[in-house]
Order: C-alpha cells, then structure tokens, then sequence
C-alpha cells in the first residue's frame, strides 16, 4: 500500500511539473504582440528595450509576474501584461528563453578598461565585482534568478543602472544593485554597460 502511495504521489509530481512547463510553439504564437519592442525573436531592434532572447527562463518569469503585480513599474508593460495568465507567461518565457541573442561588440580599449571594474570591483569604494552574481561571461545564475546580461544593448544596461541608482528601479533581490549602483560614477555606468555587452 504504501508503495503505491509513493508512486502516485511521484506520478503526480511530475505530471504538475509537466503542466507547469511552458510551450515553445505557443509562445512564439503569442509572442505576436510582443514584436514591436521586443523584436521576432526577443533581439529588440532599438536599444530603448531590452533584448530578451535567450534569457533565463525564471529571471523573465519574474519580471512578467512584477510587472502585472505593480512591484515592477513600466507603463508599457504594465499594459501588456495585464492580460497574461501564468501559462502564457510560462509559454512566453520558453520561446525567448530558446532564442540566441545578436552579439555586441566594443572597442579593444573599452575591453581592457572595463574589465577591472567588472571582474574585481573596486574594494576602496565598496564595490563588489559583477562576477559574483553575473559571472566572467555575463551569464547570470538562472537558479537565483540573475539574468544574462551579456549581448545587451549598452544603452539599456546604461538606463537599468541608472534606475537602480535612482530607486527608480527597485526589484532586485535585497537591494543589492541598489546598494551597488550607488556607488557607481556616470564614467563607471558608461563603462561598464559597454563592456558588459560584448561579454560571449
């Protein structure tokens, strides 16, 4: 008895696990309104929007959920997503999650001067290295949810440091791109923005 009790709370298990999955095809389907900012595979042709594509699934997840519960403001997406159930959410996040994002690229001398910065921080000024939570690559760690940063727009990346700066932008887990980007210079958020986008 108690064998069969196990099995079917395995079997259940995964087949919640296996609803709880999203669906490429439907989210390319949906992704339809999604095109003028975003682009057809999450490469936003402006850099006034963020490239989604193949971000981590979780970390755009939380973003949509934010955006529809008010923790994170944006007036248009607020707009967008008003509608979204959590399964489109989940198909969205799996299409641009399965997309490749266009590279960016930078000057030698960009390269060479925002390394330090990223790779070490600065320890007189209290600032830790981007490394810790978004890695030597800009790849992020998907299980906590910190996201690709690498192949961004450096003007986006620019605007999201300059809103964590401000507490415009306040979502981060424990303040923790708060406290750093207020120690950040214009000069270091310049930097840093352009280096980071070539990182692949």
């Amino acid at each position: 008895m108690n064998k069969l009790l196990v099995t079917l709370i395995a079997l259940l298990g995964f087949s919640n696990m296996a609803v709880a999955q999203g669906d490429i095809e439907a989210g390319k389907t949906k992704s339809a309104t999604c095109v003028a900012c975003h682009g057809d595979d999450g490469n936003s042709p402006t850099d006034l929007y963020p490239k989604i594509a193949g971000q981590h699934e979780g970390y755009l997840e939380k973003q949509l959920q934010q955006f529809k519960s008010g923790e994170r403001e944006n007036a248009i997406m607020v707009g967008m997503v008003a509608t979204l159930s959590e399964q489109d959410m989940k198909d969205l996040v799996a299409y641009y999650g399965s997309q490749t994002p266009t590279p960016e690229t930078v000057s030698p001398e960009i390269a060479e001067s925002g390394k330090n910065l990223y790779m070490g921080g600065d320890i007189k000024r209290g600032i830790p290295g981007c490394t810790a939570c978004h890695g030597p690559r800009g790849n992020g760690l998907e299980l906590a949810k910190f996201p690709k940063i690498s192949n961004q727009h450096p003007a986006y990346t620019k605007s999201q440091l300059e809103a964590f700066r401000s507490k415009l932008r306040n979502n981060d887990p424990n303040g923790m791109m708060g406290d750093i980007a207020t120690k950040l210079t214009d000069a270091d958020i310049e930097l840093l923005s352009k280096y980071i986008s070539a990182l692949h």
